[in-house]
């Protein structure tokens, strides 16, 4: 980057565990963005007030501290990044990084040192660890020498970390001079008032800002009565209770749904919440849309004059879901989505769907696509890799659905099923003017081709298509087959109503030639005054009926030429199948029309001579098949048959 740095690989470390993402470093400051999305961090340029590097094992660490109190660590840096970004730092920031160093002894005893809100413990002048004191609950003093430092324990855990730190004692003798005391106020204490006065005592006693009763919640689904507080949330249920820090609200969703009386609200949480084995990353609330409410902040004059400045009000009215997302947007930062310029059929903000046989809505968003309610499902545009039209597998000869699969980039793939056709246009306009990739069956990115995939024309060439038809037409035979004719009836005698060839006519009326039956059902009445309806007979030529009777495939007839493609997949099938072993047989066929689609005609030739040789020996064959040469027959066993 001329302007700055770009790095693939950096983790951010914190409680909830190490994020792997994309950071950002230039003239205006400092972004690091979760890979899959998820957390953002964003650190103004004005805002830093301090920058550290610290060797950590196997890698290398920078810290940078805010004028807000908080700290930041990231790692994965090499080396040479530490001296590139190290001037970068003096240039555009006008700072020089801290060295720092890391303490291997394993010794647990040395020094404590307050700077801001951070704890750090040496040992010899180096660093053993450190702790945000804005992540303490409670500091109690236990006899006269301990310090006692509980954490902030919410429902929030990272999905590769089990362990979470809960508790810290600290003890200091008499003797300490680092903080001096007296007979009534020894080190110790001296210690728990300097902590108490930074840390985020008391937080999990203090009294809500605002509660909200009887809120139904989907996902974890219960109805909970939901508090917000000043450092975090709680949800109170009668079998669960959740504390959620708001350091771990990425982001809020504010979705009516069409034609309903509720509307979503959907809080995104970086780390998730967990229930035993099962991690919940969005917490789905369903409000009624209507519903109108007053509430009182309990909330000091002096927080809303400083901290929660233009942010917050003394007293809020109006619809439940406005007032709820506006106080919580307030209190945790994060900022609120709603609907983009996507409208369905019914002129609504989604469309209806299922996913993993869950129906549900799915909401095309400005940057990307919202399942809801269950599973809740996210999908960044970032994230895509393409997006694809489908027919209802489920569908018959009228089609009224449509499937949507979206491609990630990790291969994952979501398919969006039961689509109603008429939201095709609206679902394609909108993914075509936020430039996905669209492919169809066929491969083709147009709205031609993928409308092709949709259409119910005779002329369709896709085989699924047409085997879906044939079924439908089977099915309408089978049911003609049980009519029973009135006087006119020729009492069930074949007719030429097909428009076939004059040839098929006769076929019914050989003698006592070898038959073959035709599939059909018996009568379902027979009357006493009309005769039983014969069945249709067909011989090898082929039956009058529109439906004619599969022939049985002569064994000595000649194997039929293959085609350039197919000695291609012969070659190319084993490979896919071993790269890419999770892929089924039609998933294979497709990535072998792809890439035969696209190779050159020279790379093509090789295919295409084996076809030729091929084809020449199936004409020479095929000839002999059907001409062959007359047998000469022996006089005395001839005259012996006769």
């Amino acid at each position: 980057m001329a302007d700055g740095h770009s790095f693939n690989n950096i983790s951010l470390c914190g409680r909830g565990g190490t994020n792997p993402g994309l950071l950002k470093i230039n003239s205006g400051g400092i972004q690091w963005k979760k890979q899959g999305g998820g957390k953002a961090v964003e650190v103004d340029e004005s805002d830093i007030v301090g920058l550290s590097w610290m060797k950590v094992p196997r890698t290398n660490q920078l810290g940078v501290k805010t004028k807000d109190g908080l700290y930041y660590k990231f790692i994965g840096f090499r080396d040479q990044d530490v001296a590139s970004l190290t001037s970068f730092f003096q240039s555009a920031f006008g700072k020089t990084p801290e060295e720092k160093q890391l303490s291997v002894s394993g010794r647990n005893w040395g020094e404590v040192d307050l700077n801001g809100n951070n704890l750090t413990f040496l040992v010899g002048g180096k660093q053993a660890f450190e702790v945000s004191l804005a992540d303490v609950s409670q500091t109690q003093l236990q006899g006269k020498n301990d310090v006692l430092l509980e954490f902030h324990v919410d429902d929030t855990a990272g999905a590769n970390e089990k362990d979470s730190l809960t508790e810290i004692s600290f003890h200091i003798p008499n003797s300490n001079t680092q903080f001096v005391g007296d007979e009534t106020r020894p080190p110790a204490q001296v210690l728990h008032d300097r902590i108490m006065a930074v840390a985020d005592v008391g937080a999990g006693i203090e009294e809500a800002v605002v509660t909200f009763d009887g809120i139904a919640i989907l996902t974890p689904r219960g109805r909970y009565s939901v508090e917000l507080h000043l450092s975090f949330l709680r949800l109170q249920g009668q079998a669960n209770d959740f504390k959620i820090q708001y350091s771990s609200v990425v982001r809020l969703f504010l979705l009516p749904k069409s034609n309903q009386p509720h509307t979503f609200v959907v809080i995104s949480l970086d780390p998730p919440i967990r229930k035993g084995q099962t991690m919940y990353p969005h917490i789905v609330m369903q409000f009624e849309t209507d519903s109108v409410v007053e509430s009182e902040l309990s909330i000091s004059d002096d927080l809303l004059t400083t901290k929660f400045k233009d942010k917050l009000e003394p007293s809020y009215k109006g619809l439940i879901h406005e007032v709820f997302t506006t106080v919580l947007r307030g209190l945790s930062g994060a900022k609120i989505t709603k609907p983009g310029k996507f409208r369905s059929s019914q002129d609504g903000f989604a469309v209806k769907s299922s996913l993993k046989a869950e129906d549900g809505v799915l909401y095309p968003l400005e940057k990307g696509f919202f399942f809801l309610p269950k599973p809740p499902t996210l999908i960044l545009h970032d994230e895509i890799d393409n997006v694809e039209f489908e027919r209802h597998v489920a569908g018959g000869a009228n089609m009224h659905y449509f499937d949507l699969s979206i491609r990630l980039k990790t291969d994952h793939e979501h398919l969006f099923r039961n689509i109603q056709r008429n939201e095709y246009n609206n679902l394609y306009s909108f993914i075509s003017s936020k430039g996905l990739k669209i492919t169809n069956l066929g491969g083709a990115a147009t709205a031609e081709g993928v409308a092709a995939v949709l259409q119910e024309d005779d002329d369709a060439v896709d085989p699924h298509l047409e085997r879906i038809r044939n079924q439908a037409a089977d099915e309408s035979d089978e049911e003609a087959s049980d009519f029973v004719g009135g006087e006119d009836d020729d009492g069930g005698s074949p007719t030429d109503d097909s428009g076939g060839d004059d040839d098929d006519s006769d076929a019914s009326d050989d003698g006592e030639g070898e038959k073959e039956k035709s599939i059909t059902k018996e009568p379902k009445k027979e009357t006493k005054s009309l005769p039983p309806k014969k069945k249709a007979v067909a011989t090898e030529e082929g039956s009058s009926k529109k439906r004619k009777v599969k022939r049985k495939k002569d064994p000595n007839a000649p194997k039929k030429a293959m085609s350039g493609f197919m000695y291609f997949s012969q070659m190319e099938r084993d490979n896919i199948k071993k790269t890419r072993p999770g892929l089924g047989f039609g998933d294979v066929a497709k990535v072998l029309g792809d890439k035969w689609r696209q190779m050159s005609a020279e790379e093509k030739e090789p295919y295409e001579a084996k076809a030729q040789v091929d084809k020449k020996r199936y004409e020479d064959q095929i000839s002999d098949y059907k001409n062959p040469q007359p047998m000469l027959v022996d006089s005395e066993n001839d005259s012996d048959s006769n």
